[in-house]
């Protein structure tokens, strides 16, 4: 039920239906930011990155978004960053529970952000849902999924759906920091931004129609610079456990042992990438097998050499969202919605920094701290 709705397939309604939900928030995110920012000076780019995420998630799986100046909203799209940025430390009690005590203070402070989220979703999201559902009608969304099966299956209880929303929900704090961490590279490098509007302007006539999900296979070096951001920043993916005895590199490993997949090593590593530390998106490219793209396949007419690249497929070191069955059941979530967000934010501003200095970027870490840079937003012509 969870991939059906949470890893949509290109085909399938779900996916035409996230499409269109991206597309909309987008307009309002652009009108936000442009009622908002001032030209010329520093903007805080992620606040709103975020807002515009949460609601993508929500519409998408609750038919419900909320106000950019709903305080409530707010706090909670805080908390949710708060705590995907602590996911991401790798703190000492990971991995030794005996440390508990030298915690309690800090896990507390954890507690009542969940806390903060949960009743939020129950009171702003659960409780009108739950007096309408019929289960005789077809699911509008994840939500409606889920509150059927509260109703149908005796073995699912209230606090195993309202915490599938809440992991699902949270989702949206990876691509608002993974968008963030795509503007500050572009910042640090502007051909990568440039590179990202040559192919934004080839699809949409010039801005003549916002970016959706359809045009994602025309912009490769777009989905690169997505990709490259995934590989340099390595975050730790979520570990395995053995579940029979077995020799993993000449190394015995016993039934019930917790693994880590070294996704820093595999993303580093000089025998993999040349020269992995290095920020080159067009090192998820290669030569198109189509040939080159005429007039004919740009929708503003303009002969475009874009499809002379495509990405490359089936990396075998390169794990970003994990493997078997513990893979990230959101990736078509992560990479949609962070299309989306990056490709129209270039479609119509150009981003850089006052002060490439401030850019700060924590090595192996997806995450961003809550309070973290700003960056310019110029509009472009």
């Amino acid at each position: 039920m969870a991939r059906r709705h949470c890893s949509p397939r290109e085909s399938s309604s779900f996916y035409m239906q996230m499409s269109q939900i991206g597309c909309e928030e987008m307009e309002h995110f652009i009108r936000e930011i442009d009622a908002k920012m001032v030209p010329g000076e520093p903007f805080d780019v992620k606040t709103f990155l975020l807002r515009a995420c949460a609601n993508m998630f929500s519409q998408y799986m609750c038919s419900q978004r909320f106000d950019y100046d709903d305080e409530e909203f707010h706090k909670i799209v805080q908390y949710f960053d708060e705590i995907f940025w602590e996911i991401n430390q790798g703190h000492p009690l990971d991995f030794l529970p005996w440390l508990y005590p030298f915690y309690r203070r800090h896990l507390n402070k954890i507690v009542h952000w969940s806390s903060t989220i949960r009743s939020f979703i129950m009171d702003r999201i659960i409780s009108h849902r739950e007096l309408d559902i019929d289960v005789d009608e077809p699911d509008s969304d994840f939500t409606d999924a889920l509150l059927k099966s509260l109703v149908e299956d005796k073995d699912v209880s209230r606090n195993t759906i309202i915490f599938m929303l809440e992991d699902f929900i949270g989702g949206h704090s990876a691509v608002g920091n993974l968008v963030m961490l795509a503007l500050a590279y572009i910042a640090k490098n502007p051909q990568v931004g440039s590179r990202i509007q040559d192919e934004v302007d080839a699809v949409s006539s010039k801005g003549q129609r916002k970016i959706n999900l359809l045009d994602m296979h025309q912009m490769p070096y777009t989905m690169a610079t997505i990709f490259e951001v995934l590989r340099y920043s390595s975050s730790p993916i979520v570990p395995h456990v053995a579940t029979e005895d077995l020799v993993i590199s000449g190394h015995g490993v016993t039934a019930g042992t917790i693994v880590f997949i070294n996704n820093y090593v595999l993303n580093r590593s000089r025998e993999h990438w040349e020269d992995s530390h290095q920020f080159e998106p067009q090192r998820f490219l290669e030569a198109s097998t189509e040939g080159r793209r005429d007039s004919r396949g740009s929708d503003s007419g303009i002969e475009s050499d874009q499809k002379e690249f495509q990405l490359r497929k089936n990396i075998p070191h390169f794990l970003p969202f994990s493997i078997g069955k513990r893979t990230c059941i959101g990736q078509n979530l992560v990479r949609g919605f962070g299309f989306l967000l990056l490709a129209n934010l270039l479609q119509g501003y150009n981003v850089s920094s006052g002060d490439p200095t401030t850019i700060r970027i924590t090595p192996a870490s997806l995450a961003l701290p809550a309070s973290c840079f700003p960056l310019l937003l110029t509009r472009r012509a």
